[in-house]
């Protein structure tokens, strides 16, 4: 067996894999990365809107700091977030975003002067700020209190991407792709790297690091319709999984993004609200200012879905084929507009579904779009219950995000905590010893030849595409936008039959390398028991809060739900173990978001109750020491130097 050696190994070569292993090459360590494609046809690339950080240099902008950037980002989070995580993240962003530029990111930038903008459904004139010229500008997006999301067009992902990967590129970073991995290697609780198969010709590898870090992405394709690219099906999630001794966090907290197009479910970026869309029904009457006076189109993501399937529910839907719809207007914002600062928007309406924006209205739903849970991981990025491993973006659970994360949050997070994380994974990796135990790898490598084996030779007779189909329709059905819990235990019963029958499915492809069926045979166990979880974790949380919405349970339940679910599957166990932990150190009290309504039930401790127990609860939860002790970089009471919260109690 092909046995290769390095000092930081990357699983993953989207935007954070790439940003994190510049940061361990810039420190001199040798880096290796895997990725299922070419780098550059990672689902970073993808992403449109932008990227939130609080520069302040649009007029609209003016005034923003960190501080209040950290506040929405936490009423984002229905108070689920890691308030000491959102604020690292919230401080460090304009130094990312400069940093980007730096790399050769062509932000948008301020012209000077008047130029016109739609806010709030109204054409206004704006007056940039001369003195602001050249510097990088910023549009709106949801839950925000101001303009701070940096933008390239609707093209952000796909040049923050390039930019990273020429920079990997001359760094001399070794870049392996077309390549799975399908198991970690880990002793003793310590991880040693991974065993990866490649998609050319199958062979089975063993990469052994002093750091292992995964940057997969989200599980968005568990849902079949879904905005997520296929390759997102959780493979990063499910490789920390079957060790059996690290947790998933919040796993039920799923997102749906306002605006898939009908019928291919591909985004249209939230920048199209930003910069004036509205959302029109059947009637084409503009209903979202009847459910949100003040954000209207622009209320968090969780919100505007929700208030889209409320009114679909009340028969103001859009009959068609596919399903009903609502409608995206963007006729008013023109020609020059559509086709050059939304110009892929425009491409995907054209070339997907026939629709011209600039005449025509475009059919939108909300789509599943992103996986606020993940590998749990400590503030430095470090994964709970064991050593060497790290995880950062989508497949993470940092957590900043909570139960909802604002749009422009996940891209920027990709980067920040590429240089955050990254750092912490370069400084491991200086300290650390490599026993390249040959035995140790060819024992994890003996488990997947013979798994690949018992797929060929099985003589059972389960399609493994059908069991992906049936897992995609019970979570569309029963944990999708609403939830109850009549529907979940749907959901629950019938992936318990599903895991039940993974064991009996049978490749009858027999290619050894570019074998989708068998790469689909590989990854169902741990699809399914992905699935699981999120179905499990949304029965057992019995509160609404953020994206998990309770019919039955519509308060958010600060007294007895203010945690964060952690979910591990111990090896030969046929369900998962969940626990709870404090959702990090508090400082901003919980309260009301200031947009979509529902109920609370206010927790019975005081913030320094609450605090005093979560380093402990936490670390008997698998959580590793961190560089610093948890708070320190939480600067006390900040926020209550910012209106509204001023005179705050």
């Amino acid at each position: 067996m092909k046995t290769i050696i390095t000092d930081v190994l990357i699983i993953g070569a989207g935007l954070a894999g790439e940003r994190a292993a510049i940061a361990s090459a810039q420190a001199g360590l040798d880096v290796t990365m895997l990725s299922l494609v070419p780098p550059r046809r990672s689902h970073s690339a993808a992403a449109q809107g932008g990227m939130q950080a609080s520069l302040g240099n649009s007029v609209k902008g003016k005034g923003d700091n960190p501080t209040i950037h950290w506040l929405d980002t936490v009423k984002g989070s229905d108070w689920g977030a890691d308030q000491e995580v959102a604020r690292i993240f919230a401080d460090s962003a304009p130094i990312a975003m400069r940093e980007m530029a730096h790399f050769g990111v062509p932000w948008n930038r301020v012209e000077g002067g008047p130029r016109e903008v739609y806010i709030k459904g109204k054409k206004e004139t704006i007056v940039e700020d001369h003195e602001k010229e050249g510097l990088i500008t910023a549009r709106d997006f949801g839950g925000t209190a101001k303009w701070r999301t940096c933008y390239t067009a609707d093209g952000t992902g796909h040049t923050v991407l390039y930019a990273m990967d020429n920079l990997a590129i001359q760094l001399d970073i070794t870049i392996h792709d077309r390549m799975e991995a399908l198991s970690l290697i880990h002793e003793d609780g310590v991880c040693v790297g991974a065993i990866v198969r490649s998609l050319r010709d199958g062979e089975i590898m063993a990469y052994m690091s002093k750091a292992t870090a995964i940057a997969t992405g989200g599980y968005g394709r568990l849902y079949g319709e879904s905005t997520n690219a296929i390759i997102n099906e959780g493979t990063g999630s499910w490789i920390a999984l079957q060790t059996g001794s690290v947790p998933l966090g919040n796993m039920e907290a799923v997102q749906f993004h306002p605006t898939g197009i009908v019928p291919t479910d591909i985004l249209v970026t939230e920048g199209c609200r930003g910069d004036g869309g509205l959302l029109l029904d059947v009637d084409e009457y503009r209903f979202m200012p009847d459910y949100e006076p003040d954000k209207q189109e622009l209320a968090s993501r969780d919100v505007v879905s929700r208030r889209m399937k409320q009114h679909i529910l009340k028969g103001k839907g859009v009959q068609s084929p596919y399903g009903e719809h609502l409608w995206l207007d963007l006729r008013h914002l023109g020609e020059k507009h559509l086709t050059t600062k939304l110009r892929e928007v425009y491409d995907i309406c054209m070339y997907f579904i026939g629709v011209n924006p600039i005449k025509e209205l475009i059919p939108v739903r909300p789509t599943q779009h992103y996986s606020m849970g993940g590998i749990r991981v400590n503030k430095d990025g470090q994964a709970y219950g064991l050593k060497g491993l790290f995880a950062l973006g989508e497949v993470s659970c940092w957590d900043m995000h909570g139960f909802n994360r604002l749009g422009g949050n996940s891209l920027a997070e990709t980067v920040v905590a590429g240089m955050v994380v990254g750092q912490k994974i370069a400084n491991y990796a200086k300290s650390a010893t490599l026993d390249a135990d040959i035995l140790l790898a060819e024992k994890f490598a003996k488990e997947q030849t013979d798994k690949i084996a018992h797929l060929v030779n099985n003589t059972g007779n389960e399609n493994v595409y059908a069991l992906r189909d049936e897992i995609a329709h019970l979570l569309k059905d029963h944990v999708h936008i609403f939830r109850t819990g009549e529907g979940l235990e749907k959901a629950v019963n019938g992936l318990e039959d599903i895991l039940g029958r993974v064991d009996k499915v049978k490749v009858s492809t027999t290619a050894p390398g570019m074998n989708p069926e068998l790469s689909q045979a590989l990854r169902i166990e741990g699809m399914a028991k992905q699935a699981y979880i999120i179905a499990k974790g949304a029965l057992l949380r019995t509160e609404s809060r953020g994206a998990h919405t309770r019919e039955d349970y519509p308060a958010r339940d600060d007294k007895n739900w203010l945690n964060r679910t952690l979910a591990t599957w111990p090896a030969g166990a046929n369900e998962p173990e969940f626990n709870y932990e404090p959702v990090g150190q508090l400082d901003l009290p919980p309260g009301d978001r200031g947009y979509g309504g529902g109920q609370m039930i206010d927790m019975d401790l005081t913030l320094d109750e609450y605090n005093a127990k979560v380093d402990a609860e936490q670390a008997a939860l698998g959580k590793l020491p961190t560089e610093e002790p948890i708070g320190t970089g939480l600067p006390k009471e900040a926020w209550k130097e910012e209106s509204p919260y001023k005179d705050a109690k």
